[in-house]
């Protein structure tokens, strides 16, 4: 037992005290969401989506689902690593030494990566460098 201003309060009623004020309320089970995709990968998205919900342990890729992406791993690669560490192109090319202007050719395709370039920015996005050849 312990004082708590003038009253002594025992350990266990403190603790079930404090858990009914920080007890978090219910959440709803299911959420509803609208997303916007091309007209031919409705089928894919639908079915992605009761699989998630079925707990089916099926991956789908990305080309998969949007095969548009189709050998666009590299530049995909580079953008997810650098949106994941919430940097803009601007910062990327401020801590990598890189232009902006070579990072966005690089998302895009335009310019390819050299093995020395993938390093600075694998130590950057906290990822392997060889993810981004």
């Amino acid at each position: 037992m312990w004082l708590s201003g003038e009253k002594i309060v025992a350990p266990y009623l403190w603790r079930l005290f404090m858990l009914a004020r920080t007890k978090k309320h219910p959440t709803e089970e299911f959420v509803t969401m609208q997303i916007r995709v091309r007209r031919t990968n409705v089928q894919l998205v639908q079915r992605y989506a009761e699989a998630l919900e079925n707990e089916e342990t099926r991956s789908y890729s990305v080309v998969e689902v949007f095969p548009e992406y189709s050998g666009k791993g590299k530049e995909l690669a580079l953008r997810a690593y650098r949106l994941r560490e919430g940097l803009t192109q601007k910062q990327l090319a401020e801590l990598t030494g890189i232009s902006q202007h070579h990072i966005s050719e690089l998302e895009t395709g335009k310019r390819s990566l050299g093995k020395e370039r993938a390093k600075r920015l694998a130590e950057v996005l906290r990822c392997d460098y060889r993810q981004l050849l």
